[in-house]
C-alpha cells in the first residue's frame, strides 16, 4: 500500500485510524472529513504534514470525491464517515440517511469507476456496526458474520443499507470491498456524547450521571486502538467480500461500565462524596436495543487478530488520557473547538496544507 484515502478521518475511530496507520507503515493519508460537530482537527494534531493530507469535504459530493481518486490515486478507501449517534438519529434521520446511505454509496461509484479505470489491486473497507443485528437475548449466541440484519434504530437501518450497498458492488460490480462489524469502542478522542466520556467527564465535574432505564443494556467493548489493529490487518490480508465482525471479549451491562468508572475517578481524583451518588436514573430511550455480543472468531482464525486490550486496562488507559488531556475536551463541551478548528478553511474540498502537523 501507498497512499490510503480515509473518509471521516478527524472523528473517533477515524483520527485514531490515522494515527495508528502512521506510526505502524509508511503510508500516507489521505483524509477527507466535512468536520460536522463530531469532527475535530484537535484530534490530528502533532501528524507528519508530508504523510497526512486534510481535505474538507462531503462524502456525498461526487465531483470532489472524484477529483480526489484522480489526484491522490490511493491504493486503498477506509470508510469511517458517518453520522453514528442513536439519539440523534432518532431526532433527525434524514441526516443518517444522506450521509450513511448516500455518501456510501457515492463513494462506492468514484471507487469503481477508479477500480475499472486501471486500478485492479485497489482496495475498499467499508467500516460498519453490530447495531445493524438488532438485539440479543439473555444467553443468546452472540453475533457472528452470518446472523440476519434486524437494525432497530434509524442510525442502525442506516448502517444496514450502507452494509448492502458495499456488498452489491463487490457482487455485482466485482469491487474488492470488505466489511467490517465492530462492537462498542472506546479510548481516546471519543466525542462526549457517548457513554464512557460522557460519564467519565460529568463525574469529573461532579455533574449528573444519566443512565438509561435500569442500566442493565450490555454491550461488547472493544478498546479502538485494537480496532485500528483489526481494520488494517483486514486491509493488508481480508478476502475481497466478506464480512468480518470486530470484538473486545468484553460483554458488560452499562452500569456496570459507570460504577467502575466513578470507581477510578474516585481514586484518582478524590473528592467530597463518592461519585456513584451522582447517579440518575432517566427514561429509557425508545426503542433500546437490549444487548450485544460479537463472535470474532472469523477474523481470529483466518487473519491472526485477536484484542491485546482487556476492559480493564483499557478503560484506566483512557480514564487517564482524558484527565491529561482536559483542554481537548474542554473545547468540546464550551463550544469554542467549532469556531477555532486549528485554520481550517470552511471552503468546500480546499486541501489544508498541515492541518494535522
Amino acid at each position: 500500500m501507498t497512499d490510503l484515502m480515509v473518509t471521516g478521518g478527524a472523528g473517533f475511530i477515524g483520527s485514531n485510524f490515522v494515527r495508528h496507520v502512521l506510526e505502524a507503515t509508511d503510508c500516507s493519508v489521505v483524509n477527507l472529513d466535512l468536520l460536522t460537530y463530531a469532527g475535530n482537527p484537535a484530534s490530528l494534531t502533532g501528524l507528519d504534514p508530508n504523510r497526512h493530507h486534510f481535505i474538507e469535504g462531503d462524502i456525498c459530493d461526487a465531483e470532489l470525491v472524484g477529483r480526489l481518486f484522480a489526484e491522490h490515486r490511493p491504493s486503498a478507501l477506509v470508510h469511517f464517515a458517518a453520522e453514528s449517534h442513536v439519539d440523534r438519529s432518532i431526532d433527525d434521520p434524514g441526516a443518517f440517511i444522506r450521509t450513511n446511505v448516500v455518501g456510501t454509496q457515492t463513494l462506492l461509484d468514484a471507487a469503481l469507476d477508479f477500480h475499472q479505470g486501471g486500478h485492479p489491486e485497489f482496495r475498499f473497507v467499508h467500516v460498519s456496526t453490530d447495531e445493524v443485528y438488532g438485539s440479543l437475548k439473555a444467553g443468546e449466541p452472540a453475533f457472528t458474520e452470518q446472523h440476519r440484519y434486524a437494525p432497530n434504530s434509524p442510525y442502525a437501518a442506516s448502517k444496514a443499507a450502507a452494509d448492502h450497498l458495499a456488498r452489491a458492488w463487490h457482487r455485482t460490480y466485482g469491487l474488492p470491498v470488505m466489511i467490517t462489524n465492530c462492537s462498542n469502542n472506546y479510548g481516546p478522542y471519543q466525542f462526549p456524547e457517548k457513554l464512557i466520556p460522557l460519564i467519565l467527564i460529568n463525574a469529573l465535574e461532579g455533574e449528573r450521571l444519566p443512565v438509561y432505564g435500569d442500566g442493565q443494556q450490555r454491550r461488547d467493548w472493544l478498546f479502538v486502538t485494537d480496532h485500528c489493529r483489526a481494520i488494517l490487518r483486514v486491509l493488508e490480508a481480508g478476502t475481497a467480500g466478506r464480512v468480518y465482525n470486530i470484538g473486545g471479549n468484553a460483554e458488560m451491562a452499562n452500569l456496570d461500565v459507570v460504577h467502575l468508572l466513578c470507581d477510578l475517578l474516585d481514586e484518582r481524583v478524590p473528592a467530597s462524596r463518592p461519585r456513584r451518588e451522582l447517579i440518575e436514573y432517566v427514561t429509557d430511550r425508545p426503542g433500546h436495543d437490549r444487548r450485544y455480543a460479537i463472535n470474532a472468531e472469523r477474523i481470529r482464525a483466518e487473519l491472526g487478530w485477536t484484542p491485546s486490550v482487556d476492559f480493564s486496562r483499557g478503560l484506566a488507559e483512557t480514564v487517564d488520557w482524558y484527565l491529561a488531556n482536559r483542554d481537548w475536551w474542554q473545547r468540546i463541551r464550551d463550544g469554542s473547538y467549532r469556531s477555532e478548528r486549528l485554520g481550517v478553511s470552511r471552503g468546500v474540498g480546499q486541501k489544508v496544507a498541515g492541518a494535522g502537523g
